[in-house]
């Protein structure tokens, strides 16, 4: 792990599975490459999922991402949902993984029950700006800017350790970024919870219907170096390696402050048409230059006193494993 390496040019990533117990999602964001319409995904069952996990406890994973499609808040499906993502997440921990949930807004009441079987939660900003509520998220009620920063005061509040990021390339401008940017400090100003900021680059894939080109990943270095100096220095810039292709820009990238890869796992379920790159290769293109690729769990050193005595002991098995 990261605490035992002195070498400080290092770069952590998680070794992850992605979990999706539906696809379907009422939200319709224009550049989705995942979604499915309500009715039409079937939700993965317990049986299904146990039988993944006893395939992935032979391998190097620590991290069960839970990345679902939303069900609206009203719907009278909205709580079978959220039971199976719960048992979802219980089911990995007692099979000695660590669940991280991303399933977009959730309730107060909804964000404290998962804190007890998850050692961290996520949700992206994208871009605060209310402008893409006429484009992109026309007809996307969950991406009200006011209901997001909400998620991340409540994660606040809880002291759950929170992911969150933007979407580059979908509308914004550049004052856009540094807005959203300055909300997330703040956010962390006032409760000291959040891990990582993902910088995504859109990358059209064949199910969406946005109509722009990818965002030019060569523009990534400059935005990483304006972020480094908006962010506090205790959160950490996550890039996905896998959407920026070419290895000089990559550690570019690394070079202007990004110091982590995220969940490295068989697909990208976001982004489909982008295979990740898996560990070896990003190993050697780092260790090229003079830095080194460490694994790490989906919650930070930091953060690990917060949790509850029974997440620290599955976090110290897990730990215990990757030393």
């Amino acid at each position: 792990m990261t605490t035992s390496i002195t070498n400080t040019r290092i770069v952590t990533y998680s070794p992850a599975y992605t979990i999706v117990p539906t696809y379907e999602c009422f939200n319709r964001c224009s550049y989705c490459n995942f979604r499915t319409e309500p009715g039409q995904s079937p939700w993965m069952s317990l049986s299904t999922a146990t039988r993944i996990l006893q395939k992935l406890q032979t391998q190097n994973v620590c991290e069960i991402l839970i990345l679902s499609g939303e069900v609206h808040p009203n719907s009278p499906q909205r709580q079978n949902w959220f039971q199976r993502i719960y048992d979802l997440c219980e089911l990995a921990l007692e099979m000695g993984f660590l669940p991280h949930t991303n399933a977009g807004p959730l309730s107060f009441a909804e964000m404290q029950k998962l804190k007890q079987v998850n050692v961290s939660m996520g949700l992206m900003l994208e871009q605060l700006t209310p402008e893409l509520l006429h484009t992109v998220h026309k007809h996307a009620p969950s991406k009200l800017p006011t209901l997001r920063l909400q998620q991340l005061q409540w994660a606040g509040e809880l002291q759950i350790p929170f992911t969150t990021g933007l979407l580059l390339g979908i509308g914004e401008t550049e004052d856009d970024c540094w807005e959203t940017l300055e909300a997330i400090a703040k956010a962390h100003q006032d409760y000291g919870h959040i891990q990582e900021v993902i910088l995504q680059p859109h990358s059209p894939g064949t199910q969406q219907s946005f109509d722009a080109p990818a965002f030019n990943p060569y523009k990534l270095p400059a935005i990483i170096t304006q972020a480094r100096q908006i962010l506090p220095s205790d959160i950490t810039i996550q890039i996905p390696p896998n959407l920026v292709r070419d290895s000089q820009w990559l550690i570019a990238c690394v070079e202007s402050g990004a110091r982590d890869f995220g969940g490295i796992s068989p697909k990208d379920e976001v982004n489909p048409d982008y295979p990740h790159i898996q560990e070896q290769e990003l190993r050697e293109i780092l260790q090229g230059v003079g830095w080194d690729l460490v694994p790490r769990l989906p919650v930070y050193p930091q953060f690990t006193d917060g949790l509850s005595q029974e997440l620290q002991a599955v976090v110290k098995k897990k730990l215990a494993v990757m030393e």
